[in-house]
């Protein structure tokens, strides 16, 4: 017999701790009748526990019921999204469009959500965990498509329901319009969007803008949860009111794990609330970090946050967990969507994908979960090749062939199960992600990956990388200097999937030994710096990061008054050690990455939204008259004497400066990097600083430039320098030969040098002179 089961708990029955099970047989219930029992079981509350005085969740209470009694004036309908990644792959020729084609289906179901049968209406606002875009600087394709689809979606004429009762000018305090779109005169909003930002489309820059705020200035999104100080976050919450129900919407954008870890543990991060009826405020938190725990401090544990919390809307891990879990030490609930398309082949992504529609009405709370027809089938299997021996042996003669042949019979069974799940559903794409892992250890051999791959061009999606091989160890030779650093392991497929660049410095310095160790860098920042520069193509961040942390390091050691070397090694020990996990730390990074914004604006290279590649542009320094041809040693004529000029007119047994000799491309060179910490010490504190000092490089030659020209007091360029003034080993031609050409050539550079006895502890243009006649 065919029954239908409902499950439902009434608030007497929670106090009791009892359950009501009603099993009803269907063929002895009318239709009519059946239609009005399951109206009265879901006119009944939604689960709730009167003894905490918190909500609970189960998120299907009603597997069968017409939930138009629930969409109500009270009733707050939220459709939840997280880690879209708009843009991924968007130059594929078979992938290009899904991330849009994935976004436009959810835009859709916001649009038009189905309550029931006959009854369709919009959600009241599309709440986004972060990760909207995929890359910080979204082509234009990209941004279009975005726009278009959010104008095409979210901008029409039917009312919004709820009111903002919050002070909008702290809730969007970034934004040039500090308030919510829907309430501007000059837009017409249908259905407002709230995100944060998320770790791929975070703000950078010397403005801290993102892609987000462009979005908001067009009056398209509402960006919200944004924290600008590096020592303390108090996060305001937008308050919301429907009818009689009150939600507090929370939100923090990314910020690095560990920085955000150091600062809950540090007490740092505040959440405030309503002075008034704070129990009757239903609180959501949306969050995107690191869930699952990467490293001792590289996420953040769901222990951090606060007890009084409802639900927490969990961006940035991309495996689909949207079914609410309940913490049960701070007793709020937990929702993961995931991401909408996968970005990596991994077993995470091949969960089904999913968005949330959640119901809030008073302190209740309902979750339905919508499956995604657009997003691209993804299987993944795993082959252990020992597991097989009567199949394989690494002695059997031709195995490879073997093995190829059995791994092509795992991926046509994979092919043959994405087709079958496809069919009658026409808006999944055909060609689906195929990924077979091989355990190739205890000696086999791995095949031509590429070539096996070819065979499925035209079945899947990813012919590039259908089959990977894996290894249980790698080993490697040792190398002189890396004795002690593992890189098999280190780069193992177990070890950096889902491991950042900045994991990966970390770990090579805490395996490498003593004299490859940073003695002024912390891990940490030159971590962090390298990071910058593999994902927002940063050039000049490391390289400032050690140019400002040089300078920090002298003007300690100055303050400190050490002479000796033994003194100043344990001072710059100590001095570094100090700032190690702290607000100091993350400072260094960001005015390093300010300096190198900078730097890339002065050379005109300043951001560019546009998939277009970047056109180089000449730099205020190139516009100065080019440099005199009739120069001993300088000029075309030089060009067949080494491979760069910047080695010629130097003595062969000359020791050769660090970071004099550059090649011709132009760049920024701090002429300490020349000397090391001794030699920055030992001259007169009267003379004036040589630090803004910058080598650059045209065509053939090495001219030097003082940013702080307007500071400094210049002589006749054609007045000769006293012969006491130069040192004794000069000889009378080489002051001969330095009378013509430097009257030339420090004419153009605009820099010549005060005629004290001081001068040889630091003259760029020592080994040119000496070299001039040879």
């Amino acid at each position: 017999m065919d029954s239908v089961r409902f499950n439902c708990k009434t608030d007497a029955d929670l106090w009791m701790e009892r359950e009501l099970y009603l099993t009803l047989s269907v063929g002895d219930i009318s239709g009519d009748l059946l239609t009005v029992l399951i109206q009265v079981l879901t006119s009944l509350p939604l689960t709730t526990s009167a003894a905490e005085g918190v909500s609970t969740l189960d998120p299907f209470p009603f597997n069968m019921t017409s939930e138009n009694t629930l969409d109500d004036e009270d009733t707050f309908k939220i459709l939840i999204a997280t880690d879209i990644h708009l843009g991924y792959l968007e130059k594929d020729a078979v992938r290009g469009n899904d991330t849009f084609n994935t976004f436009d289906e959810i835009l859709k179901c916001a649009k038009q959500n189905q309550v029931c049968v006959c009854v369709c209406t919009e959600v009241d606002f599309i709440l986004l965990g972060g990760d909207l875009f995929h890359e910080n600087k979204p082509s234009r394709r990209c941004l279009h498509s975005c726009i278009s689809l959010l104008r095409k979606y979210c901008m029409g004429d039917t009312p919004i329901l709820f009111d903002v009762l919050s002070d909008q000018a702290v809730n969007f305090s970034n934004s040039k319009f500090p308030w919510v779109n829907y309430q501007d005169e000059n837009l017409n909003i249908s259905i407002p969007v709230f995100s944060v930002h998320g770790n791929h489309d975070d703000p950078t820059g010397a403005d801290g803008l993102c892609a987000l705020d462009l979005l908001s200035s067009a009056g398209l999104v509402n960006h919200f949860g944004r924290s600008q100080s590096v020592e303390r976050i108090e996060i305001s919450p937008v308050l919301l009111q429907k009818g009689s129900t009150k939600l507090a919407l929370y939100g923090i954008g990314s910020i690095p794990d560990e920085r955000l870890y150091r600062m809950f543990v540090n007490n740092q991060v505040t959440m405030l609330r309503p002075k008034e009826d704070q129990d009757q405020w239903f609180n959501l938190f949306t969050i995107h970090q690191n869930r699952s725990k990467h490293g001792a401090t590289n996420y953040i544990p769901e222990q951090f946050l606060d007890d009084f919390l409802d639900l927490v809307v969990w961006g940035h891990e991309h495996e689909c967990l949207i079914n609410p879990s309940r913490n049960e030490q701070r007793l709020f609930y937990v929702t993961q969507p995931g991401s909408s398309v996968a970005t990596s082949l991994s077993p995470g992504e091949a969960v089904k994908k999913h968005i949330g529609l959640l119901r809030v009405k008073g302190r209740k709370m309902n979750l339905q979960k919508i499956p995604l027809h657009t997003v691209r089938q993804f299987f993944i299997q795993d082959l252990v090749l020992s597991e097989h021996p009567d199949l394989f042996n690494p002695d059997m003669p031709k195995v490879n062939q073997r093995v190829e042949a059995f791994c092509q019979e795992k991926v046509e069974a994979m092919i043959e199960e994405a087709e079958r799940d496809r069919l009658g559903n026409p808006l999944t794409p055909e060609k689906p992600l195929i990924r077979l892992r091989v355990d190739y250890s205890g000696g086999f051999e791995a095949f031509n990956a590429t070539r096996f791959s070819q065979k499925f061009v035209e079945q899947v999606a990813n012919p590039k990388d259908v089959v990977h091989f894996i290894r249980q160890k790698e080993y490697k030779a040792k190398v002189k200097g890396e004795e002690d650093v593992d890189f098999g392991q280190l780069l193992s497929h177990s070890s950096t999937e889902g491991l950042r660049v900045e994991d990966l410095v970390k770990e090579y310095f805490l395996t490498a030994e003593k004299t490859v160790q940073l003695s002024l860098l912390t891990e940490q920042g030159m971590g962090k710096a390298v990071q910058e520069y593999v994902d927002k193509e940063e050039k000049d961040a490391i390289e400032e990061l050690i140019r400002y942390q040089l300078e920090k390091t002298q003007r300690h050691l100055q303050q400190r008054g050490v002479l000796t070397e033994e003194e100043i090694d344990q001072e710059i020990r100590r001095f570094r050690e100090s700032k190690k996990n702290t607000a100091e730390e993350d400072e260094e990074v960001q005015v390093a990455l300010n300096r190198a914004k900078a730097h890339r604006i002065e050379r005109g290279e300043d951001l560019d939204l546009s998939d277009e590649p970047d056109v180089s542009m000449d730099s205020d320094e190139d516009s100065a008259p080019p440099p005199p041809t009739r120069g001993r040693g300088r000029g075309g004529r030089g060009r067949g004497r080494g491979q760069t000029t910047a080695r010629r007119g130097r003595g062969a047994a000359e020791p050769k400066p660090a970071g004099r000799a550059r090649s011709q491309k132009a760049s920024v060179v701090n002429p300490t990097q020349g000397r090391n910490i001794m030699d920055a010490f030992q001259a007169p504190p009267q003379r004036p600083s040589r630090g803004a000092v910058a080598a650059k490089s045209y065509t053939d030659e090495i001219t030097i430039d003082d940013d702080d020209s307007d500071d400094v007091s210049f002589v006749k360029p054609a007045s000769r320098p006293t012969p006491a003034s130069r040192p004794t080993q000069r000889t009378s031609s080489s002051s001969s030969s330095r009378r013509g050409s430097q009257s030339q050539s420090q004419s153009y550079r605009g820099v010549t040098f005060d005629d004290d006895d001081d001068e040889e502890d630091f003259d760029p243009f020592k080994g040119s002179s000496r070299s001039g006649r040879r």
